[in-house]
Order: structure tokens, then sequence, then C-alpha cells
């Protein structure tokens, strides 16, 4: 029997659902009202490469007439000025959107202001149906990484603690949607390089270089049919960098480090084969040795990751809850709606089902 009155969840049915779907939902009544009121959508052009502070004329007027339409704008627009209260606006909006803040009107900014209203509605309804699956309820403690947006959660009592940039799989090695419990932190861990990378790149490396192996810092220490088993070896160039966090699961997907924080600058970080790095790794093993600062205090986890040349397991002594989720918009603690593009083409797959 359909479980829904009038196309809406019933009393009981409420009591299951996640709170940030009904915040979504609520979004979503939102834009369809925009819609409704036939407010001018038209594409704006910009007459200028970019529109900074103290700019007036061109298409200031269409623009703050729009953000004040979304509510990054509080005032409704007097003038053409490209005042402060302007540009604060343009921060929120690029803020939601994934952006920059950096208040510059550009040729990104102007792509997702002009970014259709039905296109809006489609892209919360498509994640209004993925929120459906999280539980009502989610533990005291666990870590959120939401894969569009590159981004790392990390909850305590319910409340978030800390968050940190991330990188995520490429589109042609996304990372998988799961959920899992981090058991393990590895400090100066092996590289053990997949069966696929040491047949795509290693062995022609060796071809071009019989030195390669020595060269990277790594070891052939067995075979695995017709292909070596190759590692890396624990060091500052080591592919995990200094420290691994692993919730085993049939992906092989964990969180770890990376010898190269200067990706982390880049706006789009679908960079890796799958793995999450971190940009703050010693910030999530101190907090997830938190509670063992005998064993454990910031300065013994400092030597462990910088100074440790051997590979060191440390089992937790309670498992944390992990959640590799796929949103490319939610409401924030702010109430204010964010979106994010759609890296692996999920809400296009979605969107087949439900808008036949």
């Amino acid at each position: 029997m359909d479980s829904t009155i009038n196309g809406k969840e019933t009393p009981d049915e409420e009591k299951l659902l996640n709170p940030q779907f009904k915040k979504l939902r609520t979004a979503l009544q939102k834009y369809i009202d925009l819609k409704n009121e036939n407010h001018p959508w038209d594409s704006i052009a910009l007459e200028r490469p970019k529109l900074v502070l103290g700019d007036s004329g061109g298409a200031i007027s269409a623009i703050k007439d729009r953000l004040h339409y979304l509510g990054d704008l509080n005032d409704a627009p007097s003038d053409d000025k490209y005042d402060k209260d302007t540009k604060d606006a343009v921060k929120s909006f690029q803020s939601r959107y994934g952006l920059s803040p950096d208040g510059v009107v550009g040729p990104n900014f102007m792509k997702a202001l002009n970014i259709p209203l039905d296109t809006l509605i489609r892209t919360i309804t498509i994640n209004l149906e993925r929120v459906r699956w999280i539980p009502s309820e989610l533990p005291k403690e666990y870590i959120w990484v939401n894969i569009p947006d590159y981004k790392l959660h990390a909850y305590e009592q319910g409340k978030e603690v800390f968050n940190m940039r991330v990188i995520v799989g490429s589109a042609a090695h996304g990372t998988t949607i799961f959920s899992g419990n981090i058991k393990y932190i590895v400090f100066a861990p092996y590289w053990n390089v997949p069966t696929s990378i040491v047949k795509n790149e290693i062995l022609p490396g060796i071809k071009n270089n019989p030195n390669y192996i020595k060269n990277h810092n790594m070891e052939i220490y067995g075979k695995d049919g017709k292909y070596p088993l190759v590692r890396q070896l624990p060091g500052p160039d080591n592919a995990l960098g200094r420290v691994k966090f692993l919730f085993p699961n049939s992906y092989n997907i964990y969180l770890h480090d990376t010898p190269n924080h200067d990706l982390f600058t880049s706006r789009n970080r679908g960079l890796s084969h799958g793995c999450v790095r971190l940009s703050e790794p010693e910030k999530m093993a101190d907090w997830l040795l938190r509670n063992d600062t005998t064993h454990y205090p910031t300065q013994v986890i400092d030597s462990l990751m910088n100074k440790n040349t051997k590979e060191k397991w440390v089992t937790l002594d309670k498992t944390v809850p992990v959640y590799l989720v796929y949103f490319t918009t939610w409401v924030d603690s702010d109430c204010k709606i964010n979106f994010r593009k759609d890296i692996y083409g999920h809400d296009a797959k979605i969107a087949e089902k439900l808008f036949k």
C-alpha cells in the first residue's frame, strides 16, 4: 500500500526521515514557488571580463536582482552599483555553489547564476530521493565525506567539530558510495600498489628505466599470477603520505595523507584513483586517538607520522562510522541551500528514472 497521502509522507513515515530530507523538501517548495512567480529568468550576459567592488553599469542591476530573488542579497536593488552589500551577496552565492568566495563576478559565477530554475528543482528532487536512504538518526560520533563537495566533516555528540578539504576519485576512478567503520590507523604505511597500476604504470616505467623501482622507493616482494607484487616503502614521498585510516571494505577504499598538499588548493579535487586524501591527516589522527592520550599524546602522534621509518598499526578501542556520500545539493547548518557539480554523472542516471 502507498505510504503517502496526496504525495506527502504519513506521520509514521515522517519519523523515519532524516532531518536533511525535511530541510530539502522545504527548499524544493521554495524553488517551486519562485518558478510559479514567473519572475524573469533570462540568461544574464556579462559585458566585461569581470566585475569588482566599485564597478557600475553593465549587467549589475540584473545580477543584483537575481541575488535578491535567491535570498543572497537582502534588500531589493535600487541602483547599478557594485557596492559592499553586493559583494557580500556574491560571496554568499559563491560559497553556496562551491566557488571561491572572492566576491569577483566572472565566468564561473555567471555560469552558476544562469542555471535555470527547472534544473535546480530537478537537482533538489534527485537529492531528496538520495536522502531517503540516510538513517533518521546518525551516530553521535561519525565522519561524513561528501564526494561532490570535496570535503570531510567530523561530528561528536551530533555536532560538527571540524572539517577539511579532501581529494576524491577522478571521474574515471570514482570513489564508491558506502559506509563503514574506521578500525585502524597505520602510521608510516607501505603503499601496496594495486595490480592495475603495476600493469599500466609500474611495468612500463621499469621497461623505460631499469632503476624505476629504486628511484621511486619501491620494492618487489612477491608475485601474483603474472604480475609482480610491488609496494612503496614508508617515507616522505610515499603515495599514502605519513598515515592512513582503514575501514575494512571490499572496495579497498580508505582515507590517507598525501605527499602533494598543493593539490588541495584546486577547486576541482577529483584526482585520485578512488581513495580519499586528507588535507589535515594529523588532525584526524589526533581526534580519533583523543581518548587515549596516555599512549598517544599529540607529540607521540607527530613523531609516528614524521619521524617513524617503520610501519606501525594502531587499533582503535572503538570503531568510528564513516559515510562516503554523494549529495549535489543540501541545506547547511545556516539553513542555506548548497549546490555542487554532478562530477560522476550520478544525478543524470537518477533523473532518467525520475523524469521519464
